[in-house]
Order: structure tokens, then C-alpha cells, then sequence
């Protein structure tokens, strides 16, 4: 990205300035502007238009609308065997027709799928990095058409280069003892950047040896069950394992990262979980919202580790997603460790898929013997 420096912006933070407020709007059920080159489109969430913005927008775009949607939700829609973005092209902007194809779990597409382009996947990074279900209304639009009203406008290049600059400017804000229970030596290091929308926590239980392979766990955030001890998933079981076993074998880093439902965000997780109640599985549910197994990044993580002073680690995790990430990231990981939870009548087939969809490292027969009653 091109460097660039603004009265209040440091050299470089032009675009993160510009995709920051973008995010904003978008959250807020606003369109943004997108502009590649001199092609423009007004990007709106699907999941957030009501009838009257609608109806603005579908003046605006002369029948040239198109819905753009996710490979996954194009699979669960019967496109069978898709693996790239689509669009389905929207004479009129109906928004119980964009529902339907955006939420209803027995839709199915009404419509030719076309191909997407650089406006359309880019418009699908800005829903993913806001935390709303990847759906778009695009909207192709020209200068005059837009002129004078108040758009936050963004470059795709902005948007796409959007994650890497963000690591870039991963930086400590604040940092203190926090004596936990049964880890009374603790520090928490707080990291402003990265990915998520709120900052990211180190914490640092004991004193690691930084000249060895230093044991470390990648936590992403888990609302239900690090805070209220949900049954239908392990999150909280290895958050609070890891910590007394970092406690009680000289000390380690527990990364806790805002990646809440594994990447999706806490509004899209509840989702989920309404469709798990009726039956689904969690990798199916995410898919029907339109997501992908995991949505996940972790090289904001590895850097965090790096201005820690973490160059070797031993990974506590049963996900290779992580132990690739770290690697990929420049680390070396010197060995792995399982981080084992407790089964339950409510969580034991979210573990099978875990480990029979997504590769983890899940032996069910050692968790159950876990569980059984002792003695």
C-alpha cells in the first residue's frame, strides 16, 4: 500500500483511516462506496436493509443490482460444487427476495449465478471484517449519480490490503500484574491492531524462559463458554486448564484473540447455534450463514509473540490450522501438546466434528475416559 500522510494520520494510515470509517458505516446499515480504478459501486449488508434504503438504492441502479454471496451460502443455495464467489443479478432491489437468499435455510438459487469481480470480493472482505453475514447488495454507480451525498468512500486496494496493514501497526498499548486464581503470577499485556474489532490480550503466566521453545496457546474468544461455562463447546475447559498448567510447569502465553466464533462474530455464532439446536451440525450451520470452516487468521498473533520476544514455542493446541499459521509466520514451533476439555452429552459431537471435518488432533476415547466417573 502506498505510503501517505494526512493531518492527523501517521505515514500509511491514509487507507486503515479510510476502511476504518467504512467499517463503521457498514456495521451501522449504511452503503459505502467502492471505487477500483474509475468503476464505482454503493455496497450495502444485506442483512441490515430495510424496504426504504432499498428502494434508494434500486433508483440508483436502473436494474443493474446483484446480490453478491459467498461460495458456501452458494453450495447451501444448490450450487453445487461452487468454490468462488457469485452474484445474482437483481432487476429490482426486493429485500424479502435478498432475505431468503441470504438467510432462509431451504432457498435456493432463483436465479444464474455469475461471476464475481475485484468491487464484489472486495465487498465481501468488508462484510467479513465487520462481522455481518457475508451478503451484499452492490449497487454499480457513477460520479454524477453520488454527488453531494455524504459516502464514506474506499478503495478496494484499501480494503483488501486492510488485514496486513493492521499487523503492521500491532503495537502494546498497556500492561499489569493480574494474579489469577491458581496463577497469581500473571501479566496481562494488552496489543492495540490486529484482526477483530477490539484489542487483543497476552497473557503471561509465570516467568517463560524466552531462550527456549516457550510454551504458547492461540485462545480465540468464546463469549459462552470462557465467561459462562457453555456445554455445547471445550473453550472454556482450555482457556482455564492452560493457564494452572502454564502455572504449575514454569509459566507459558496464553494469547486471547478477538476471533469470536471462529472468526464469524458473536451475532453470526448465535446464529449458528439456533440452527445446531435444530440439528445441525457447527461446520453445516456456518455453512447455510455462508461461511467457510474457519474464517480464522493468526498473523497478527505470531506477531504479537515476536515483540514479546517469542521466536521458538510449543504449541498447545489440537487445531493445525494454528501450528501452520505459526510457521507460515516465520516462529518455529518446536513441538505440539493436546489441550484436552471435558465431554458432555451436549458437546460431544461438535468434538467428533472437530476432529472428523476440521483435522484436530482429537483422541475421543481419552476424553471419555476423562470423563468417566472416578473411584
Amino acid at each position: 500500500m502506498p505510503k501517505s500522510r494526512t493531518l492527523f494520520g501517521r505515514p500509511g494510515e491514509t487507507e486503515i483511516i479510510t476502511v476504518d470509517r467504512a467499517l463503521a458505516e457498514f456495521r451501522a446499515g449504511r452503503p459505502v462506496l467502492l471505487r477500483d480504478g474509475e468503476n464505482l459501486a454503493l455496497a450495502l449488508s444485506a442483512e441490515l436493509a430495510d424496504a426504504e434504503i432499498a428502494g434508494r438504492l434500486d433508483t440508483l441502479a436502473e436494474g443493474n443490482a446483484r446480490l453478491v454471496l459467498s461460495a458456501a451460502r452458494l453450495r447451501r443455495l444448490g450450487a453445487k460444487g461452487r468454490s468462488e464467489t457469485g452474484v445474482l443479478a437483481m432487476p429490482a432491489i426486493d429485500v424479502a427476495r435478498v432475505e431468503t437468499l441470504a438467510l432462509r435455510i431451504d432457498a435456493r438459487v432463483d436465479a444464474p449465478v455469475g461471476p464475481a469481480n475485484a468491487l464484489d470480493a472486495a465487498a465481501l472482505e468488508l462484510a467479513g471484517l465487520s462481522l455481518v453475514l457475508p451478503a451484499i447488495i452492490l449497487v454499480p454507480v457513477t460520479a454524477a449519480q453520488i454527488a453531494g451525498e455524504p459516502l464514506v468512500e474506499v478503495t478496494i486496494a484499501a480494503i483488501n490490503g486492510y488485514r496486513a496493514a493492521q499487523v503492521a501497526t500491532l503495537a502494546i498499548v498497556g500492561r499489569a500484574p493480574v494474579p489469577l486464581e491458581g496463577a497469581p503470577d500473571t501479566e496481562f499485556v494488552v496489543f492495540r491492531g490486529g484482526e477483530g474489532l477490539r484489542d487483543q490480550v497476552a497473557i503471561i503466566v509465570g516467568k517463560p524462559d524466552l531462550a527456549a521453545a516457550v510454551p504458547v496457546r492461540l485462545h480465540s474468544a468464546c463469549l459462552t463458554g470462557d465467561l459462562f461455562g457453555s456445554l455445547k463447546c471445550d473453550c472454556g475447559d482450555q482457556l482455564r486448564e492452560t493457564v494452572e498448567w502454564m502455572a504449575q510447569n514454569e509459566g507459558g502465553i496464553l494469547l486471547y484473540l478477538d476471533q469470536e466464533g471462529r472468526g464469524n462474530g458473536i451475532s453470526n455464532k448465535m446464529r449458528a447455534y439456533k440452527l445446531q439446536s435444530q440439528g445441525w451440525d457447527t461446520y453445516d450451520a456456518d455453512e447455510v450463514l455462508g461461511f467457510d470452516l474457519d474464517q480464522r487468521h493468526f498473523d497478527f498473533a505470531a506477531e504479537m509473540l515476536k515483540q514479546l520476544g517469542v521466536s521458538s514455542v510449543t504449541a498447545l493446541t489440537n487445531n493445525p490450522l494454528k501450528v501452520g499459521a505459526i510457521k507460515a509466520a516465520g516462529l518455529e514451533v518446536a513441538a505440539t501438546q493436546r489441550v484436552l476439555g471435558r465431554p458432555n452429552i451436549h458437546n460431544v459431537r461438535y468434538l467428533a466434528s472437530k476432529r472428523d471435518r476440521a483435522g484436530h488432533f482429537i483422541d475421543m476415547d481419552a476424553l471419555m475416559a476423562r470423563a468417566a466417573p472416578k473411584d
